[in-house]
């Protein structure tokens, strides 16, 4: 597969194509994993794009970046359907004719037959490339893809000199697979890297952006590595990235940096990169060879599917009770009708009753407990929306304490920072049982 010239390091942009990301219907994480990858190649990226399924707009789009960037990725409108106008916009945008490649029209109807589905006209037109282009083979989907420099000798004003395009279907594990076995290699011998980068994400919880941004601000100003911090759900990161020469020397730049941060952290950092609370906690527990169960209320099974969701939970993670009724509070976790008739179900009492009760039942070493106020309604003046009460039950004891997070940012997001903080909670009685806290 041929590289065309280089003039220099260029540019790469990335134009996501669907009528369903403007409209939100999902979130754009190909653009993402995109920008990652790249990044990791050291390849200059400075600008992302979405237009919907309309020809006239993706040409006009195509036309524009094809003056500004050396390099456009496409990702979406690859499909069969009338309203997957990609590669159709491309040629026309060009002004190159489609022509059927055989081989791509055998490789869908193998695929199609397969799978037990009989091809249809519609599939056909998937084999359908630009005259001159050369095939992005699709390991796993029927939609290939393309590597298409539509003018090699640079005749045609308003484009690049070296412009190409790749193209790349919507269907995230098609275009990572198709990036992994043709793309990737491409790009890197297509003269366009510039370094190398490095990165590492570090992991905080019980601290605010800004009171860590103060705690690192002699850092945020850095060029290399650069530190910038970003809020999530609850928690803060710190991204760091490193550009050198190779992998090896950008990883080297970034370890003083982080050895630094991470004292700096103490034990609001938890992990990095790919950590999760649920994954460190699980781990934690596996080290010391213990179990953990979940009692649920207010969560509704949000602190047992982050558990769950981790591969290998189960040597840890029981199982749990999503306790929402009283009735379910009294007759499986034995929480006593005097204490929710006195202090209710959001309450201290009720929340150890809980942690204590599924312990019981399932045997496990420790447990976690939630009782609270997701909202909208069901608040009061004296447990207002956002006031969650959380236990943690071990073998050294149980111990419960409410927490406030206010109404602003709504249920869902109430339900979530409640699970992680009770993890959190687990997390650092586990660490200061163990003499780490």
């Amino acid at each position: 597969m041929s590289v065309p010239p280089s003039e220099g390091p260029g540019d790469v942009e990335v134009l996501c194509v669907g009528t369903e990301l403007l409209l939100g219907s999902i979130l754009n994480g190909n653009a993402r994993w995109l920008a990652e990858q790249l990044a990791g190649l050291g390849i200059p990226h400075h600008r992302q794009g979405v237009v919907g399924d309309n020809r006239e707009r993706l040409i006009a789009a195509l036309r524009e970046a094809a003056g500004r960037c050396r390099v456009l990725i496409t990702t979406g409108g690859l499909g069969p359907t009338p309203d997957d106008l990609t590669t159709e916009a491309i040629a026309a945008a060009f002004g190159a004719p489609l022509e059927e490649r055989p081989e791509v029209w055998a490789d869908i109807q193998a695929k199609l037959v397969a799978r037990g589905r009989p091809p249809a006209a519609s599939n056909r037109r998937q084999a359908l490339l630009p005259v001159g282009a050369t095939l992005l083979p699709n390991p796993t989907g029927t939609a290939p893809g393309m590597i298409w420099t539509p003018d090699p000798e640079g005749k045609e004003a308003g484009l690049r000199p070296g412009f190409t395009v790749l193209t790349f279907p919507g269907v995230p594990s098609e275009m990572r697979a198709m990036w992994q076995a043709t793309a990737a290699d491409w790009l890197q011998r297509a003269g366009l890297s510039q370094g190398v980068f490095a990165s590492r994400t570090l992991r905080f919880w019980g601290v605010a952006e800004s009171s860590l941004a103060e705690q690192v601000s002699d850092w945020l100003d850095s060029p290399n590595p650069t530190v910038a911090p970003y809020a999530g759900t609850g928690e803060v990161t710190l991204r760091l990235t490193a550009r050198a020469g190779d992998a090896a020397a950008a990883a080297r730049l970034l370890e003083p940096v982080e050895a630094d941060l991470r004292q700096r952290g103490g034990l609001h950092l938890y992990g990095a990169d790919g950590d999760s609370l649920a994954s460190v906690v699980l781990d934690l527990l596996r080290r010391r060879g213990e179990t953990l169960a979940v009692a649920e209320s207010c969560t509704g099974g949000g602190l047992g599917g982050a558990l769950a969701a981790v591969p290998g939970a189960s040597d840890v993670f029981l199982g749990g009770v999503i306790a929402y009724a009283n009735a379910v509070k009294r007759n499986l976790l034995g929480v006593s009708p005097e204490a929710l008739e006195h202090w209710g179900a959001v309450s201290d009492p009720v929340a150890l009753a809980m942690a204590e009760g599924v312990r019981q039942i399932t045997g496990s070493d420790w447990a976690l407990a939630t009782t609270g106020v997701a909202g909208p309604g069901g608040g009061s003046a004296d447990k207002p929306v956002g006031l969650v009460h959380i236990a943690v039950a071990g073998p050294d004891g149980t111990v419960s304490a409410p927490v406030r997070f206010g109404a602003r940012r709504g249920r869902s997001w109430i339900q979530a920072v409640s699970a992680g903080e009770a993890l959190d909670r687990l997390r650092r009685r586990v660490l200061e049982s163990a003499g780490q806290g």
